[in-house]
């Protein structure tokens, strides 16, 4: 065997295995963080004295279209720089921003807040992406992602767990300082036990050492098919877990009448549980028919969105409330199938220097279609059904999410009709 093709089929190193754990804790303090207002939304309504309109706001565009901003100049970043560091100093900075938005006393400062919890976490994403890309090779990567996107289900679930305890003893505000804290610490040994590996090394590829220009990397990438496609794709897809973890807990206490601790609970742990499985399962399926066809990596999502809609649609319109959680289960699970994989053929196409990049620009989609649309779509819709359906507007608001889902199933099965040709012409390896 030649020393690349050793370099191919060796295995990660334990250490591959201890930063992976680093991000999995990485991803679910930003989780915890991007998602807590979820359970607070009826508190700071009704503290701050605001509109659904203006909590739409707050959730969706404030952090979102700020989070994919921020996102390409972190990424180019990730391309040139420590992407270590890179984590590090954004995870500290969105922690503490996240717990001062605990002493806020007025819409417009938690909105500011809000905005730069978004910056911050900007800097997860690439950074994290790209470092898998080169601890692990292709033929474990969906594998490795779909463990290190595990870490945003536990996160999305101790969000609402959590917040709902914490905010029925100690209020909001105590809620967000004391759950915002911890990722100081955690970013300390991300800075100081994480080491910065060699770009391609894993895959036996040869780094330059350079990175393009944005224009020239933007067109790189843009000239892939399956890339486009997958640009479409995961931000559809991610709208039914954008809308259900802002809206989801609104929804069970304005229409089935549930208290925060009973939603925190179940609605938490279902969310959590379902969305890890359904990740794991993912990448795990998905490698392993990866090595017959490839294109499996975009295939498997695309059938799992479709099978999601009965599903989501049972949740939205069964009148008892713990058989619509019980819909909810298989809902989140299948829908959560399509990260890991449509993730791993975005870094099997993208060249090394363009792994980070190739990350923000789809994460840019999903911030704008996903994160900030949507949850903005839905609070206006809210509010314009209110005087006709009172409470029960937000049941068909959410209603949204089984339009997206066919929609990126149709992106779905044409990235997976190009994914095998694109990653031949990449020359990646599969394993």
């Amino acid at each position: 065997m030649s020393q690349v093709a050793a370099q191919l089929h060796e295995k990660p190193s334990p250490h591959a295995y201890y930063v992976l754990s680093m991000l999995f804790l990485v991803l679910a303090i930003s989780l915890i963080d991007r998602n807590i207002l979820g359970i607070l939304l009826e508190d700071i309504k009704r503290d701050l004295d605001v509109s659904d309109t203006q909590i739409g706001l707050l959730t969706g565009p404030a952090f979102a279209v700020t989070n994919a901003l921020a996102g390409i100049p972190l990424a180019r970043l990730a391309d040139r720089w420590s992407r270590r560091s890179i984590l590090a100093w954004g995870l500290a900075a969105w922690s503490l921003l996240t717990a001062f938005q605990g002493v806020t006393r007025s819409f417009g400062t938690l909105l500011l807040t809000r905005i730069g919890v978004g910056i911050g976490e900007a800097s997860t994403g690439p950074s994290a992406h790209s470092l898998i890309s080169d601890y692990f090779p292709l033929r474990r990567r969906a594998t490795a992602i779909s463990i290190y996107t595990m870490g945003g289900h536990l996160g999305v679930s101790l969000a609402f767990v959590l917040g709902g305890w914490l905010s029925d003893l100690y209020g909001w505000r105590t809620t967000l300082v004391a759950l915002g804290l911890p990722g100081v610490v955690l970013a300390l040994l991300v800075r100081f036990t994480v080491r910065e590996p060699v770009r391609g090394a894993i895959e036996g590829r040869t780094d330059v050492g350079n990175a393009a220009p944005l224009g020239e990397v933007t067109r790189t990438l843009f000239a892939i098919p399956t890339f486009r496609h997958i640009c479409l794709a995961l931000p559809l897809f991610v709208c039914s877990a954008y809308s259900l973890s802002i809206w989801g807990p609104a929804f069970l206490m304005r229409v089935h009448s549930l208290g925060k601790t009973e939603i925190g609970m179940w609605f938490g742990l279902i969310v959590g549980i379902s969305g890890a499985a359904g990740t794991l399962l993912g990448g795990n399926v998905s490698d392993r028919l990866a090595r017959l066809d490839p294109g499996w990596y975009a295939r498997l999502p695309a059938l799992g969105a479709v099978a999601a809609v009965p599903f989501c649609v049972g949740f939205l319109l069964w009148p008892d409330p713990w058989v619509a959680l019980f819909f909810l289960g298989p809902a989140v699970f299948l829908n959560s199938i399509s990260l890991a994989p449509l993730w791993a053929a975005n870094q099997a196409i993208a060249p090394l220097r363009m792994r980070a990049t190739a990350y923000a620009i789809i994460h840019l989609g999903i911030s704008i279609i996903a994160g900030g649309m949507a949850p903005q779509l839905v609070g206006i819709f809210n509010d314009l059904l209110a005087p006709d359906f009172g409470d029960e507007a937000v049941r068909y608001s959410l209603f949204l999410i089984v339009i997206t889902n066919l929609w990126g199933a149709f992106h779905g099965f044409m990235a997976a009709y190009r994914l095998p040709g694109d990653i031949a012409r990449r020359g990646d390896p599969a394993g």
